[in-house]
């Protein structure tokens, strides 16, 4: 059995997946496992400097997970560099500054889920 985390228009589910192999029952011998469990809340990435966060919001364009952070807290951005890379369905995808300004925090971490329209960093 392999468990997988799948997300479909930004909701996200558990799933856990059978495969089938020499010496199992034919499938209609199984009862059918149910095929997605209920959808979970991802968890909200924790602020990492809320303190300092500044008054431009760079926001997430897709649901997906944080897959490398391109800026730090205090580096000068230009409008269009990369902040956040975002990896959904096996592409990385640029998150970058909406407008020149110098990084005021980054609120998500590699490896945290992230939906939609979250802030995953502020400029000043």
């Amino acid at each position: 059995m392999k468990n997988y985390t799948i997300t479909v228009n930004g909701n996200v589910y558990d799933v856990t997946v059978e495969e089938n192999g020499a010496g199992q029952a034919p499938a209609a011998a199984r009862p059918a496992a149910p095929a997605a469990a209920a959808p979970k809340a991802a968890p909200a990435p924790a602020p990492k400097a809320a303190a300092g966060a500044g008054a431009i919001e760079v926001k997430a364009g897709a649901a997906g997970k944080v897959f490398k952070i391109e800026a730090n807290v205090g580096q000068n951005v230009k409008k269009g560099d990369p902040v956040v890379i975002i990896e959904a369905m096996k592409m990385e995808i640029p998150v970058v500054a909406p407008e020149d300004g110098t990084v005021a925090s980054v609120d998500a971490a590699v490896g945290d889920p992230v939906e939609a329209g979250a802030v995953l960093a502020t400029l000043n």
